[in-house]
């Protein structure tokens, strides 16, 4: 299975000189990124997945808009979007003009902190302690954005279970709402995944390790999250220092394996950030 990831955020970094780099040039650098992942049965066709995350729309940002909207020119045969998808009380619209051509093909998504609340300016040495208080912004109107998407068809997982048909292939799915704020509810998509099914998907925000090992125990195949940036602080040549959730620093962005291979779960569980 092919699965490529959009994700329009910029990369934070210590010092003067890097978070000038990363605020000024890497903000506006939206990056695509190709991954081959083992998951489909031997001598299938490929699958193109097209991931979404993080997208932290405003409605002025019509560069982002528009880069957004031409990835339907991929062809993807089914797109995800894992959350943080607004930044501004008046980004719902827009974010629906984005996503437009893309809401034509099969769909899922869930929602996450950055769809609740706006964000609010912090000093970002803040993510160095784990006990730092959460700072939100005002409530943003997410349920627009959720009635938008899910009148074009795509699904909502939000805490749910469901299945598709893509390509003629069977995909089940499940998603959990943000740990990040504690919404997450996994018992509410717990058990077994479908072992008849083509495809396991399973998908969440902030990919905390708690329930990435849940969605492993229960035989999903790829597990697709966001939030971490890459690092919410990284430095160029090194990597990320602090990753603002309880994933390690190692798996903080794109794909690894997440769960090895068993007789019960031949492919394992990958996980993509």
């Amino acid at each position: 299975m092919r699965a490529s990831t959009a994700v329009p955020t910029a990369v934070l970094a210590t010092g003067a000189a890097t978070l000038a780099y990363a605020g000024l040039y890497e903000r506006t650098r939206w990056t695509l990124r190709r991954f081959d992942v083992p998951v489909l049965p031997p001598g299938s066709r490929p699958l193109r997945v097209l991931q979404l995350s993080d997208l932290h729309m405003t409605a002025g940002q019509t560069g982002k808009q528009e880069w957004v909207a031409g990835l339907a020119a991929l062809e993807p045969d089914l797109v995800i979007t894992t959350g943080d998808n607004l930044a501004g009380m008046d980004a719902v619209p827009a974010t629906l003009r984005a996503l437009d051509p893309l809401m034509d093909l099969p769909g899922a998504f869930v929602l996450s902190s950055n769809d609740y609340y706006a964000p609010r300016p912090k000093n970002p040495l803040k993510y160095f302690r784990t006990d730092h208080k959460r700072v939100h912004g005002v409530d943003l109107p997410w349920q627009d954005l959720r009635d938008g998407m899910t009148a074009r068809g795509w699904t909502n997982l939000t805490n749910a279970r469901g299945e598709l048909t893509v390509d003629g292939r069977r995909i089940s799915l499940a998603g959990l709402d943000d740990p990040h704020l504690k919404r997450d509810r996994y018992e509410l998509v717990a058990g077994p995944a479908d072992a008849t099914a083509d495809l396991r998907l399973g998908l969440v925000h902030s990919p905390e390790p708690r329930v990435l090992d849940r969605f492993a125990a229960d035989g999903y195949d790829l597990l697709l999250c966001g939030h971490t940036h890459g690092g919410q602080l990284r430095v160029p040549f090194y990597g990320a220092l602090v990753t603002n959730c309880g994933l390690d620093r190692q798996h903080v962005r794109w794909l690894h394996r997440w769960a090895e291979p068993s007789p019960e779960h031949p492919t394992g569980t990958w996980l993509h950030v």
